[in-house]
Order: structure tokens, then sequence, then C-alpha cells
């Protein structure tokens, strides 16, 4: 979404913003005391930009365009071009987080093949190394911002190793876990591990949306509210002032080259309670009313999804829309296929292949389905009115068809194959089918 230019513009998305567009976005946040920190991605995760063909060389395997080949020194050029023309923009900011987290396949390309072969060179060396040189060119070009970074890749690094890097003087990682179910005691020890190495400043991150499905639409605020409780515990374990702060990650895709998972409407109750929750110490009954009254809920539902009850918060429109389909479409058109006895009892996948119906059926059959078919494409219709009100027509177009039209189709190809069944139909021995009449 980032608006590149020069050599850099083929990483521009279609409907990326605009400078001024990203101006107003930074002089909103700051009418609402927000503090925009803003990420480039500049080793794993790069999927955006290795996906081109004039850039896939810069793969460290080719068939895998995530990670970023640390050896060529066109492939720091383009990663402090891309750190440059985001600064630009995002002048006085204290932070840029650049990434650095799950860059797998590191080491299996060639060229880290043929360097691994030398002694003392270790693939932790290497990713350091690559570290080390994007947060050396944040901090020239702009000495009053500080590099963050994901802390996965740093996590199985001796603390020798990482103490002698130099990289604990330049970045501050971020400790990600997102389960609701994370080591509280590990997390510690992992704390003070990179406190002994010389990090200084130290982040955790969680997840408010995300995290619990590839394709998941309707987001589990239980799952995220337990993630959030067990980094409140964490956050006890250590030294007052062990950690920075918390980001809250909220998920859009996992990765590229993924489907939608909750869009953001969906995860604001969630985030809600989960900034609740680390601001109270905990959650309560008194801290769910809050959420209630500040969402504009009536009852607020913690432990599944509800269908129930209006919001007024902006989006919760798409919020109600999404739940209706993500808990019952393809359950009711399931239920029709699958389990109405008129079908499975006289408009089998046998019969449906053959276009052969006793002509009563239809009767039964037919005003069912279409019914069912005009409730979901109004509902579907609204949904689409809604979600255009707030993201960009291709999103729109994805989540729909990923969501939705796939339930719709079975329910118009049962309308289709009950109409041409309806048609003349071919003699009964010519199907197959016994006529029962004797020989």
């Amino acid at each position: 979404m980032f608006p590149y230019e020069g050599h850099l513009r083929l990483l521009r998305a279609q409907h990326a913003y605009s400078p001024s567009e990203v101006k107003k976005i930074l002089h909103l946040a700051t009418l609402n005391e927000l503090e925009v920190v803003p990420l480039v991605q500049t080793f794993g995760h790069m999927e955006f930009v290795l996906k081109h063909e004039a850039l896939a060389h810069l793969r460290e395997v080719a068939f895998f365009p995530n990670a970023l080949n640390p050896h060529k020194a066109e492939s720091l050029a383009l990663v402090r071009a891309m750190v440059d023309q985001v600064m630009e923009l995002h002048p006085g900011s204290r932070w840029l987080h650049v990434g650095c987290d799950e860059v797998y396949y590191l080491g299996e390309g060639e060229a880290s093949r043929q360097w691994l072969q030398q002694e003392q060179n270790t693939k932790a060396k290497l990713c350091l190394s690559h570290m080390k040189a994007v947060a050396s060119h944040v901090l020239a070009r702009h000495p009053a911002t500080t590099p963050l970074v994901w802390d996965d890749m740093l996590r199985d690094i001796p603390e020798d190793q990482l103490s002698a890097s130099g990289v604990p003087q330049l970045v501050e990682p971020m400790l990600w876990d997102y389960a609701a179910d994370l080591d509280v005691h590990a997390k510690a020890v992992l704390m003070e591990k990179y406190r002994k190495c010389g990090f200084r400043w130290l982040w955790a991150a969680s997840a408010f949306k995300g995290a619990t499905g590839v394709s998941q639409a309707l987001t589990p605020i239980e799952h995220h509210l337990r993630n959030h409780m067990q980094w409140l515990q964490v956050a006890d374990c250590g030294p007052a002032d062990a950690l920075q702060g918390i980001v809250l990650t909220g998920w859009q895709r996992y990765d590229h080259f993924s489907v939608l998972c909750e869009l953001l409407p969906v995860g604001i109750p969630s985030l809600a309670v989960c900034l609740q929750s680390l601001l109270q110490g905990g959650f309560a009954e008194d801290v769910k009313t809050r959420v209630e009254n500040f969402l504009g809920i009536p009852s607020l539902e913690i432990t599944g999804f509800s269908s129930e009850g209006a919001a007024s918060f902006p989006g919760s429109d798409i919020l109600a829309l999404v739940t209706q389909v993500g808990l019952h479409l393809r359950g009711s058109v399931d239920e029709m296929l699958h389990t109405d006895r008129y079908v499975t009892g006289w408009f089998s996948p046998y019969h449906r292949r053959r276009k052969f119906i006793h002509p009563v059926m239809i009767q039964h059959i037919q005003p069912q389905a279409l019914s069912l078919l005009a409730r979901w494409s109004a509902l579907a219709g609204q949904l689409e009115a809604a979600l255009c009100r707030v993201f960009y027509p291709d999103a729109v177009e994805e989540w729909l068809e990923e969501n939705v039209q796939p339930s719709l189709r079975r329910l118009q190809q049962l309308l289709q194959d009950l109409g041409e069944a309806a048609g003349p139909r071919p003699p009964l021995a010519s199907l197959g089918l016994d006529t029962g009449q004797n020989p």
C-alpha cells in the first residue's frame, strides 16, 4: 500500500496510498494522539517484492519468494532504497520496524552454501550480519529512529554470538507469540537471555485477530484474550522496565499469497477487549461492560460467536453480516443438500448426473431452494454494499468469492439441475434405471 517511486514503483499495490494520503493518515493519527511506526520487510516476508520477475534473482532460493539473498550487494541496495522512501514520508518517526522474521530457507541458496563451507561461518552469523547491515543503514541515515525486529530468528542463537554481533546495540527485538497457552516461563527465560546479550529494550507482540486460521472469517475473542492474559503474566515475571511495550498485531493475511483472514471490522470487539484487559490488568465483568459501552454492543460474546443484537461502532454492520455468513450460510446449504429427505432421496448426485427426478419432487425441492438462494443473495448484496464503503473493490471481490459465492453457486447448480431434469426426459432404460417392468 506504500506509494513507492522510481525504480521501486513496481512494488506498489493496485490501490496504493498516494503520498498526500499517507500524510493525511499521519496527521489524523497525531490529532488522535496516535504514533505511527512504519514497517518495512527487509529479509523475510519479501513476497510482495521478490514475486516480480525483475527482482526474482534476489531470492535466497528460486522457488521461495519470501526470503532475500543476503549475499548480493543489490539485495542490500534494494532494502536501503525501500527504507529511505518510507522514512521520507515518515519524518521524525521514533521507530522503524524492519521485520526480519521467518527467513525460511536461509542458508540453502547456492551462494549461502558456498559461504557456509568456510570455517567459522554459520546461519546465525549470516542472519545477524544482514540485520546489522540494515539497522546500521537506518541509524546512519536517521539517527533519531530506532530499528525494531521480530525476535524469532534470534531465539536459538547462543548468547555469546548475539553479544559479539553488535546487533543488540542497534535494534530492539519484539518477542512474538500468539498462542492462547504460550509458555510464560520460557518467555521470561528468553527475555533474560536477551537482556544479558545487551538488548536494552524489549517488546512483546500479541495478536487481536489473525493467527487462528489462514481462512478464518470470525474472530475467536476468547483465544486472543487468553493470549494477552499470558503476556501480562510474562510482564510480571521480569523487572518493571523489562518491556518497552506490547504490540497488538492484527493480521489480514498469513503471507502475500494467502487468502484474507478476518476483516478489521470483524476484529474490532477483540481489539477492544484485549486493549482494555491490558490497561486494567485483567478481564472481569467491569471490563466487559466498559467494552460493551464503548462499542454499543448490548451483550458481548467472549467464548463463542454471536449474531444476536446490534452494535454502533463504525463497521459494526459488516461484523453483523459477516457473522450471519460465517455461522449460517454454508450450514444452511449443507443442510438442504445433504439432509433434506427430498433432495437426498429423490435428487441425489446419481439422479442429478442423469437429469432424472420424480415430477412431484420438484414441487418439494424447488421452492425451498429458490427461497434459500433469494435470502442469501439479498444478504450478500447488503454485505457487498457495506464492504464497498470500507474496502477497495479487489478486497471485496476476493472476500465474497472465498466466503459467499461457493455456497450460492451450489444452490444455483441445484436449481439448474432441477430445471434440466424437469425437461423432456430420455427413456428410463437408457439411464440404466430399473423400469419396474418384467422382461
